[in-house]
């Protein structure tokens, strides 16, 4: 996309898993994205600041700064804009409710589409079983995938230099681990579990760093994925179809995620 082009405009954005705060966050990208792609209304889903990161060593550039005076601007201009804590920005949970420059703090919501359906808008860390019943495991998680993030920076580097694509080992590696792959099943199940006891259409959510599309467990599956190696955005078109929007590493080039038909949710 030339930085010529107009912004295109949706009904619905969704993203998630910025880790602002963090060495791998790709605020640069982030900032050119939102210049580009607006909405009426701007999902914040968990993990926008990294909190984690924060209490144990300050990393605040300007680029992570930028981002939050963007988001801000948009608020001003009439975006609303609901921010949803997740486990790395979870001190935001004690302000549930309340509102920050025009930003609302939810701990989840209900989004509706344009086509009617519903959506449970949720960061997900709460259905993740390392979090909720291994914290220190979950930290200590942490700490290793800062430092494969570290070790892909640097491979990417010798990447570039000899003309090659971006290319993410850590999320290589997590879809050739059975364990991981499990767990990205057992995770994206719950999810839609719960959705269902909210006795909505399907489930809008973030937390793993996988964004994906699907209906495999009989109602919709929605993750945002992320802006540390992925750099991917959900959106909802005007009539109600949901896409993946995946903002390449080498030039600001909108790649999507083919859009899925989703099962109808039981009577």
């Amino acid at each position: 996309m030339q930085s010529g082009e107009r912004t295109r405009h949706f009904r619905s954005l969704f993203i998630s898993d910025v880790h602002l705060g963090t060495r791998g966050c790709q605020a640069e990208k982030l900032l050119d994205f939102l210049r580009l792609h607006d909405a009426d209304t701007l999902y914040l889903v968990g993990d926008i600041v990294d909190g984690w990161a924060m209490k144990s060593s300050w990393y605040w550039p300007q680029t992570h700064n930028d981002v939050v005076q963007k988001l801000l601007r948009k608020a001003r201009k009439g975006t609303r804009i609901v921010y949803i804590p997740g486990n790395h920005d979870e001190f935001l949970r004690d302000y549930l409710g309340t509102h920050f420059g025009g930003i609302e703090v939810l701990e989840q919501t209900i989004h509706e589409g344009a086509d009617g359906k519903r959506y449970l808008v949720v960061h997900g860390d709460l259905f993740d079983v390392v979090i909720r019943h291994a914290r220190w495991l979950a930290l200590l998680g942490d700490k290793a995938y800062d430092a494969a993030i570290a070790f892909n920076t640097i491979f990417n580097k010798w990447r570039r230099r000899f003309g090659f694509p971006y290319f993410s080992l850590s999320q290589w590696a997590k879809m050739k681990v059975k364990n991981a792959v499990s767990f990205i099943g057992e995770y994206e199940q719950a999810l839609t579990t719960e959705a269902r006891r909210h006795e909505t259409d399907g489930v809008i959510c973030g937390h793993i760093h996988y964004a994906c599309i699907h209906g495999d467990y009989g109602l919709a599956y929605l993750n945002c994925g992320d802006w540390v190696e992925s750099c991917t955005a959900l959106v909802e078109h005007a009539d109600g179809r949901f896409e993946i929007i995946r903002w390449a590493d080498e030039v600001p080039e909108e790649i999507s995620e083919p859009v899925l038909p989703f099962p109808q949710r039981a009577a």
